[in-house]
């Protein structure tokens, strides 16, 4: 048995909230901590939003592994950079859905 549960932290678009709280659901149920996005709705300022990149890359440094969701294999730009990101630290990266080539 492990000394600590596995950390994995989510990372997706927004846009795909519901399944990013399903698949932290999943994953809490088997064991794990879960390092997800935080919660903002679209009426946030900017330097909010630099806060909350910023915050999202620690939690990626926290992790033991990555789990992007991409229904349909979509990646937008900022969760490129959090698997850019994640790569360069060395963490595995997974995702929900291929991604297309």
């Amino acid at each position: 048995m492990p000394d600590r549960p596995e950390i994995v932290c989510i990372c997706g678009s927004i846009r795909f909230a519901d399944q990013m709280l399903a698949a932290n659901r999943d994953l809490s149920l088997v064991g794990a901590i879960v390092l997800a996005p935080g919660e903002a709705d679209e009426g946030i300022a900017e330097q909010q939003k630099r806060v909350l990149g910023a915050l999202h890359l620690r939690k990626i440094d926290l992790a033991d592994r990555v789990l992007v969701v991409n229904p349909g294999g979509y990646i937008g730009e900022s969760t490129g950079r959090e698997i850019a990101y994640a790569k360069t630290a060395g963490k595995p990266v997974s995702f929900t859905d291929p991604v297309p080539d």
